[in-house]
């Protein structure tokens, strides 16, 4: 099939997507240190816009501490923490939230812009709008799970962390979904096989991901750290202790991390057989390339995880192990989006 050029005003559009979704990769890696370093909980409040400003001086400072003491975090964890400790984790949180912050601006700014010059409108414009709209919920949704970990327990929801890290892709993956479609040439395709194949390996890693932020809530990955087996077992025999079954998924160690287990294994063999598959399903030179990135991509997100296992969740690797799987969630799109057929 022919394909269609590209506009200069379509690279604009997408170039601000690309650099909106560099951010939100961004805020995922800083989100995933935030956890790992137990800083989360150290913002007590919600202040969209007076939250801007960080304490400027040693009473506000002091403020600051005394809420954070009267958290559960505080009373059962950190009950020797002095002002200076606080400040450490203070400032990943803060961090956190100011990328945040800065994604909506980023993305707003440029958007009006682009509206009031007649550049971005009709369908694009309702798609662009969306993400927008689901950017304003996931800062409802991350202060709905801090709240979380305020109230009785220290640590915040297992369902919410994911509710959280998993809108964050979904933003992530719309623009660079939105950014492909205005940047790739009009008209390739793939068998109908090999469409169904990416959309799956696609949807599999977004749930894989998932299982990571139930992995990371109740802190699984500091249990079982062997490799290829569980303590001596392949199925751990506790892996459905809890009752009823279902919290099992959520809640227990063995489960949450066999299910992870599964899941990265089924992606490697799913991965391998698209990449074999891709050349005789008619796929375009960019699909292949996509193919051969996201096979490499896996393979490292892989030694990434085991090493995170074995060496009991170091935070350098662990966070290196989170931003890979942003990465494989990319190349998963990309496969996904060169193998789709458009107009």
């Amino acid at each position: 099939m022919p394909q269609s050029p590209v506009s200069s005003q379509d690279r604009a559009v997408a170039a601000w997507l690309l650099a909106c979704c560099a951010l939100v990769f961004a805020m995922v890696v800083v989100g995933g240190i935030t956890r790992l370093t137990h800083s989360g909980l150290s913002i007590v409040e919600w202040q969209p816009i007076v939250g801007t400003l960080p304490p400027l001086d040693d009473a506000q400072w002091a403020e600051a501490f005394h809420k954070y003491q009267a958290t559960p975090e505080f009373r059962v964890r950190n009950r020797d923490m002095t002002l200076s400790g606080f400040k450490g984790i203070f400032w990943w949180e803060y961090f956190h939230r100011l990328l945040g912050r800065l994604v909506g601006v980023v993305f707003f700014v440029p958007l009006a812009y682009f509206v009031a010059r007649g550049r971005v409108r009709g369908p694009l414009a309702w798609k662009l709008a969306g993400i927008f709209a689901l950017g304003a919920l996931q800062g409802a949704v991350g202060w709905y799970m801090v709240k979380s970990g305020l109230v009785d327990e220290p640590r915040v929801a297992s369902l919410r962390l994911a509710s959280h890290l998993g809108m964050a892709l979904l933003i992530y993956g719309s623009m660079l979904w939105v950014a492909l479609g205005l940047i790739e040439p009009r008209g390739m395709t793939a068998s109908r096989g090999a469409r169904i194949h990416a959309g799956f390996l696609a949807a599999l890693v977004f749930v894989m991901v998932l299982t990571g932020a139930l992995v990371a809530a109740i802190h699984a990955g500091l249990a079982y750290n062997t490799y290829p087996r569980m303590n001596g077992h392949w199925v751990p025999p506790e892996i459905l202790s809890l009752a009823p079954w279902w919290r099992n998924f959520v809640y227990n160690m063995a489960t949450v991390q066999f299910v992870h287990r599964v899941l990265a294994g089924l992606i490697v063999l799913t991965a391998l057989a698209l990449w074999m598959r891709l050349p005789r399903a008619g796929a375009s030179e960019r699909a292949r390339i996509w193919s051969d990135v996201l096979v490499l991509a896996v393979a490292a997100q892989v030694a990434a995880g085991i090493t995170t296992l074995l060496l009991r969740v170091p935070i350098p690797i662990a966070a290196i192990h989170q931003s890979g799987a942003v990465l494989v969630f990319t190349c998963a799109l990309g496969v996904l989006h060169s193998v789709t057929r458009r107009p």
